[in-house]
C-alpha cells in the first residue's frame, strides 16, 4: 500500500476486521516513515460474471442493479440494509457456484424471489410484481395465494 501522504510503500498493519458478512476485511495501518495512519479495505475479486438474458444477448453482471431492485423492494419495510447486502452476496456465490461466469436472468430473479419469500412478503410481491410481469389482477392475486400458503 501506499501511503496516502507520502506515497511511501512501508507501513505496517494495526489492526485487522472481518466484516459482519465476511466478505471484506478493514485494515487500520500505519506509515512508517511519517507515521500517518489509515485505512484499507480488502475483498475477493471475481471473476468477471455475464448475465445472460432471454434473448440470448450477455451483459456484465452488475451486483448494482440487484442491490438497487431489492431496496426498492424493501422500501419502508423492516429489512436492514446490511440484511440486503448479505442477500445480494450469498446469491452471487449461488448463482456463480450453479452456473459458472454466465448466469441466465431467469435464475437470478428466481433466486431472489425465493430469498425475499423467506425475509418479508410483502417485499416479495413488490419485487414478483414487476419481475413476473403481472398482466392482471388475477395474477397478482394468484401470487398471493400462492404465498399465503
Amino acid at each position: 500500500m501506499r501511503c496516502p501522504k507520502c506515497s511511501s510503500t512501508d507501513d505496517k498493519v494495526i489492526d485487522s476486521r472481518i466484516s459482519k458478512d465476511g466478505s471484506t476485511i478493514r485494515r487500520r495501518r500505519e506509515c512508517l516513515d511519517c507515521s500517518h495512519r489509515y485505512t484499507t479495505n480488502e475483498q475477493i475479486l471475481r471473476e468477471c460474471l455475464y448475465v445472460t438474458k432471454s434473448d440470448g444477448r450477455r451483459e456484465n453482471f452488475d451486483k448494482l442493479k440487484i442491490t438497487n431492485s431489492l431496496r426498492r423492494a424493501c422500501q419502508k419495510r423492516p429489512v436492514e440494509a446490511e440484511q440486503i447486502n448479505m442477500l445480494v452476496e450469498d446469491m452471487i456465490d449461488a448463482l456463480e457456484n450453479e452456473h459458472g461466469i454466465e448466469i441466465p436472468t431467469q435464475a437470478i430473479g428466481a433466486k431472489i424471489l425465493l430469498n425475499l419469500k423467506q425475509i418479508d412478503a410483502i417485499a416479495y410481491i413488490r419485487f414478483a410484481s414487476v419481475y413476473k410481469d403481472f398482466r392482471n389482477l388475477e395474477e397478482f392475486l394468484d401470487e398471493i395465494t400462492a404465498l399465503k400458503q
